[in-house]
């Protein structure tokens, strides 16, 4: 119940803030000519019950609009309140406007408006009991508690409404980070799955090239090798699009169907790179010093397409004859891989604008290692991989 009518009141303000002061509003209204005849007693002015009803509707209706212009109504109430004061008219009920205007001042304005505001209710008790010619220090106190009790009020309501927007900035501010974060995250996936097509799509065409080139060579003079070589493209060609189903199903929509394919690469899966590589006429000496102890899949992943990208780059920058070596060693504090091949080492570094070292690097330096790949000075080209064991566990 409390809920609901708090969401009525955020809905609609001009609402409670006319209910809230309908009732001093009526009784100053209505009961004009009541006043009129106290006024009359007290031995002041007779402005009559017309007067009354018309200064009444000067102090209080005003108190609409003091949600939207606090200021302004404080301004206009205590003006009337004063000219009142100066034409000799007794304090009447709808003077009590005056601590209704102040209460909107204090609980919506800064702190400098707050005091003068509740300074002008101050000064407005002690003109009142002096036209009463009752003032009595006893009397302004009390009526200064009463003062004080509305001010404390409004600094309440100012202190928390500026406590709640605060949480309100603070969510959106949080809500927009996320969102950021969500989008940084979204651009690192697609960069990764960019990295990912990239040594996929390169190693398994150049292999695919590979065999097609000896298939053309051996088709008239060896059809059994072209044989061998069709079924290593055809086994090629299924693997580079079980991986790339793999990776394009990553941008796919929560809700589509979902379907499964081929884990990523490992550890375990670097016996079968190098003997696919092997099969497609580029001889491998691979090596492997250590034993892998509980490595994190995502250094698996990158040790394997380190691998793969090196021998790539030997496949179609080596030239005729190269031959390839691979050395995995399985330290205490970190992993080293080292690939050399004995061909045209320059091409490697620049063909293709160097995209499969750039990505090399970026998968390295994830996890805190370092990589060197450049030309050997005795021809060939030489891969140069450490990453910290202890980061990637």
């Amino acid at each position: 119940m409390l809920g609901k009518l708090r969401a009525f009141r955020r809905r609609h303000p001009a609402w409670i803030d006319t209910l809230a002061v309908s009732p001093l509003v009526l009784y100053s209204l209505l009961s004009a000519s009541y006043i009129a005849e106290g006024l009359a007693v007290t031995g002041g002015p007779a402005i009559g019950a017309m007067g009354v009803f018309w200064l009444s509707a000067l102090l209080v209706v005003p108190l609409f609009w003091r949600r939207r212009f606090p200021l302004q109504v404080m301004a206009v109430v205590s003006g009337v309140s004063f000219f009142q004061w100066l034409g000799g008219v007794a304090p009447i009920p709808a003077n009590m406007s005056v601590l209704v205007a102040m209460f909107a001042v204090v609980a919506s304005c800064r702190l400098a408006w707050a005091v003068a505001a509740g300074v002008i209710a101050e000064v407005g008790i002690a003109m009142s009991l002096r036209d009463l010619g009752d003032f009595h220090v006893e009397s302004f106190l009390a009526g200064s508690v009463f003062v004080l009790a509305v001010w404390i009020g409004g600094i309440y309501v100012n202190m928390r409404r500026r406590f709640v927007a605060s949480l309100v900035e603070r969510a959106e501010r949080a809500e927009r980070e996320r969102d950021q974060q969500a989008l940084i995250a979204t651009a690192a996936e697609r960069a990764r799955i960019a990295r990912e097509l990239h040594d996929v799509v390169a190693h398994n065409v150049s292999v695919i090239i590979v065999q097609a080139d000896g298939a053309g060579f051996a088709i008239d003079t060896d059809p059994d090798q072209a044989k061998r070589a069709v079924e290593a493209i055809s086994a090629t060609g299924r693997q580079a699009l079980a991986e790339m189903r793999r990776l394009v199903g990553v941008l796919r929509d929560e809700g589509a169907e979902s379907e499964e394919y081929a884990p990523q690469p490992g550890l375990q899966q670097l016996d079968d790179l190098v003997r696919q590589v092997r099969a497609s006429g580029l001889p491998v000496d691979a090596r492997v010093d250590g034993t892998p102890d509980h490595l994190a899949e995502g250094l698996q992943l990158v040790i394997y397409r380190i691998v793969q990208e090196a021998l790539t780059n030997t496949l179609k920058h080596g030239g005729p004859g190269v031959t390839a070596s691979v050395q995995v060693v399985y330290g205490t504090h970190d992993v080293l891989l080292r690939i050399t091949d004995d061909g045209r080492g320059a091409a490697s570094a620049t063909g293709e604008g160097g995209h499969g070292l750039i990505g090399m690097r970026e998968r390295v330096s994830m996890y805190g290692g370092d990589v060197h790949a450049a030309p050997k000075s005795g021809g060939g080209f030489l891969v140069v991989a450490r990453i910290p064991a202890g980061i990637a566990r």
